[in-house]
């Protein structure tokens, strides 16, 4: 099984060595054994990783070897990481575009799981097979309406309505200063003012006060500072298109980081389902979103932070998610979230001249109550509006 995945690590481009693979072998049979398929990632990229530049290939080769072995157990056949080295790009035209059928979800397995049993070989470049670069459902690299991606980076149509790879998100970073002024008083609006904690604001009115009642003898009067009591529940969509929005994203949580003095922030990919997280580093130590909802009580205030560009599918079929087989739609757990939080908003970096132009936006702005703002100085004032009543 090892050897495996040692050739694969060879053929993607990161040079392991005979002895760093020896070494792996040794740490596998001591008391450092990993308990666990995580500890074995990490394990595995701490020996035979050593440029931090090839981590997302490792990233990827580790995701490739990992479904190989859930295919095995599962007594699926797997897909050989060679179907999936893109080789070139088939270039439709608009018209051999909008030719291609959407196959509905239902008919997308069914063809996927008759893929998997009838392939035998490489394809590229075609309309059928698992592959790369052609106008097949199935592989990465080429176009299809609705598709399943596999084994390689979006070609930028957004149209996979699943993802069978394991990546590793980045949380954003709340240390972000640059542009982040203008959000901030923006953010202002949502405010919640009282006095609480040790006296360090100087009374200027009861220091006069008491000044004059003591016969001119100085009496200094001092009260706790005021300060935004608001409590404020952040819920950021991480990963996929939200990459292209990361430096704003990033702006925006610094200013809420600065201006809240209660925020819990949790993540997300897409859309909540079951379950969110805190550290994507840590993706696997999860917080059920019932819990969530049970420990946060509605003087909390919620905002969801997302591009909402995604396969409606996620939002409506069981199943629909591109990482999990998730039990009930994307929308039943959205509901949960408006019925704790009516006043809830969504925040969205895209520009909302595309919004008309995807199907899930708009199904996400009717299930938001039309609640929907651009991260603009304009959209985050008429949001924090919304959240202070």
């Amino acid at each position: 099984m090892l050897i495996d995945f040692f050739y694969r690590l060879r053929a993607g481009g990161i040079q392991v060595s005979i002895q760093e693979y020896l070494t792996l072998l040794e740490l596998l049979r001591s008391q450092a054994a990993p308990q666990t398929q995580e500890d074995f990632y990490h394990l595995a990229r701490m020996v035979l990783v050593k440029d931090e530049t090839l981590y997302d290939r490792y990233d990827q080769i580790f995701a490739a070897f990992s479904q190989g072995l859930a295919a095995r157990a599962a007594g699926a056949p797997e897909v050989p990481l060679d179907w999936l080295l893109q080789t070139f790009r088939k270039h439709l035209t608009p018209e051999e575009k909008a030719a291609l059928e959407r196959l509905g979800w239902d008919r997308l397995m069914e063809l996927f799981q008759q893929r998997l049993e009838e392939q035998k070989e490489r394809h590229a470049g075609g309309s059928k097979w698992i592959g790369t670069g052609g106008s097949s459902p199935f592989g990465h690299g080429g176009y299809h309406p609705e598709g399943i991606r596999l084994g390689g980076p979006s070609a930028g149509n957004r149209s996979a309505v699943k993802v069978w790879e394991a990546r590793q998100y980045r949380d954003y970073d709340d240390r972000q200063e640059l542009g982040t002024r203008n959000f901030k008083i923006a953010l202002r609006r949502l405010r919640r003012f009282a006095r609480e904690g040790a006296a360090l604001e100087l009374d200027m009115p009861g220091t006069i006060h008491g000044t004059a009642q003591s016969g001119g003898m100085l009496d200094l009067r001092w009260m706790p500072e005021r300060r935004n009591t608001v409590k404020v529940l952040m819920l950021l969509d991480v990963g996929g298109s939200m990459d292209e929005h990361v430096e704003r994203i990033e702006s925006l949580f610094s200013a809420a980081r600065s201006e809240f003095r209660h925020l819990e922030v949790y993540y997300f990919h897409n859309c909540p389902y079951e379950t969110v997280w805190r550290d994507n580093r840590r993706r696997e130590q999860r917080v059920d979103t019932l819990d969530l909802i049970r420990s946060h009580n509605a003087d909390w205030r919620l905002i969801l932070v997302g591009d909402a560009s995604m396969s409606p599918y996620e939002l409506l079929y069981p199943g629909g998610s591109v990482e999990h087989h998730n039990r009930e739609t994307g929308a039943a757990w959205l509901q949960r979230l408006l019925t704790q939080w009516p006043s809830a908003v969504w925040l969205n970096p895209e520009p909302s001249g595309y919004w008309q132009y995807r199907q899930s936006i708009g199904i996400v702005r009717e299930i938001m109550h039309d609640r929907m703002f651009g991260i603009s100085i304009e959209g985050l004032e008429r949001a924090m509006h919304l959240l202070a009543k």
